[in-house]
């Protein structure tokens, strides 16, 4: 179905349907692209959680496609937000930490890597390549991506902007940028962030016409700690919480709740306005959850993967992953082929029948969207995170080819192999068993950096 649709948008373009009497330009899609804050693998309803409750977000999976084996480019937020955006390896970027990383090992034999604090202005990101092809474009939340103009939403192709500004942890006593600096909203306790985004989601769209395609791009910065819940949405998981035996963290599930209603909202606004059949809705994470104490309780747990967010590890790179387009995408869809979210800025830009951008690093996998079970051969993903990060990872790379999956540590060398189709928690190094593979994969991973010129730590 996505396919004829493409090769409609194609043939119009190119004029082939011109002769028809009755052929009209068949609109270009919607894009809304939700990205939660360090939500972890198993954290939502529909990927078996039993104790947060995600009715909204799991529809989007009853109806549409869930994926099993979907990707970050990084094990953190700032460069994973970078590929999303640009179609490239933050590594090729030089953007491989959050803005704000500098903790640093004085017991380790090395530096972190020097490395690049903002996504270029001369990088094209995908709302500037939409807004070329007629889109209006929208973004709400977190950036993370530099505070400059030119590096702002507002420079960087938005036309409506609402970016979360001073108190990004907190989600009561914040304000958010509307557009620019000149205009501010200032919360002193009132509205609570998660909801405050939502509202702004509705306001975008209460704008859109169908005359226009758009796309948002809504940043939550939930269920980030500190982890401060609504407490209208808290005691019921109180409540359960001695049922699962403490093992879930009552104010992340509030959390996760707030921002599953907002999905809700946005879905139910869609439908008013009778959009919902023309808007692709693909709801993801921007890395793995925080599995350790961080300024509080523990959030989460992602067993059984190993790790969480800033390790290399499943646990801090595979994410939820669902899409959905109502009638477009055939329900209760499941794929297992993997991919990174270097790969949407190809995905859409095929989607709405454009040429796929020369110099990415990523691929269109839009075929897994009309066909969720074929085989696709993706190639390697890379992994480069040159740094000491605040959940207790240390410098490392991995790559993945087929069930394959490398791990090396940078400040020793040791490099780890994995079979994940065995293996999903990587408890069982091969590498002993398999040097040849453990060299090969070696080989491809030392290209790949000197291929993006990636920034290496430095010895002391």
């Amino acid at each position: 179905m996505l396919k004829i649709w493409t090769i409609i948008f194609l043939a119009l373009g190119l004029g082939l349907l011109k002769d028809a009497p009755s052929a009209t330009v068949a609109p270009k899609p919607n894009i809304i692209f939700i990205l939660a804050d360090d939500l972890g693998y198993t954290d939502l309803g529909c990927y078996g959680n039993p104790f947060n409750e995600t009715p909204h977000i799991d529809s989007l999976a009853r109806g549409g496609l869930r994926f099993t084996q979907a990707y970050a480019a990084s094990t953190v937020c700032s460069p994973s937000r970078a590929a999303i955006l640009t179609g490239k390896h933050p590594a090729r970027l030089h953007l491989t930490n959050f803005l704000v990383g500098e903790r640093r090992d004085s017991m380790s034999n090395l530096l972190p890597a020097p490395w690049t604090k903002y996504l270029s202005a001369r990088e094209i990101t995908l709302a500037e390549r939409l807004k070329a092809q007629g889109y209006q474009t929208g973004m709400i939340g977190k950036w993370h991506l530099g505070g400059g103009d030119s590096i702002a939403p507002w420079g960087q192709g938005f036309d409506f902007s609402r970016m979360i500004g001073r108190n990004g942890l907190d989600y009561y006593n914040y304000n958010i940028y509307e557009d620019g600096y000149q205009k501010t909203f200032v919360d002193k306790g009132s509205h609570y962030l998660t909801d405050k985004l939502s509202d702004y989601a509705l306001s975008f769209l209460e704008k859109q016409t169908a005359q226009q395609p758009f796309f948002l791009y809504l940043c939550y910065s939930a269920p980030h700690v500190y982890l401060v819940p609504r407490a209208d949405k808290l005691s019921k998981y109180l409540r359960k919480y001695e049922q699962f035996k403490g093992y879930y963290n009552p104010d992340y599930g509030a959390m996760i709740e707030s921002m599953d209603e907002g999905v809700g909202r946005i879905l139910a606004q869609l439908q008013k306005q009778q959009m919902l059949e023309n808007t692709l809705i693909v709801f993801t994470s921007d890395n793995g959850g925080v599995g350790i104490p961080e300024l509080g309780p523990i959030p989460t747990n992602s067993a059984p993967l190993r790790k969480w967010k800033g390790h290399v590890y499943e646990g801090g790179i595979r994410v939820p992953t669902l899409f959905f387009w109502k009638g477009k995408i055939m329900p209760r869809q499941t794929c297992d082929q993997y991919f990174s979210n270097v790969d949407y800025v190809p995905t859409f830009m095929e989607l709405i029948g454009e040429k796929v951008p020369a110099g990415l690093d990523g691929q269109s996998v839009l075929s897994l969207l009309e066909a969720p079970q074929k085989t696709i051969n993706r190639g390697a993903l890379y992994w480069h995170y040159p740094h000491f990060s605040n959940q207790l990872s240390r410098p490392a790379a991995a790559l993945r080819e087929g069930p394959w999956k490398l791990v090396e540590h940078y400040e020793d060398q040791c490099l780890e192999l994995y079979d994940l189709s065995k293996d999903l928690g990587e408890e069982n190094d091969l590498a002993a068993q398999y040097p040849a593979k453990v060299k090969e994969l070696h080989r491809k991973l030392q290209h790949w950096r000197h291929e993006v010129k990636a920034n290496m730590p430095i010895k002391k």
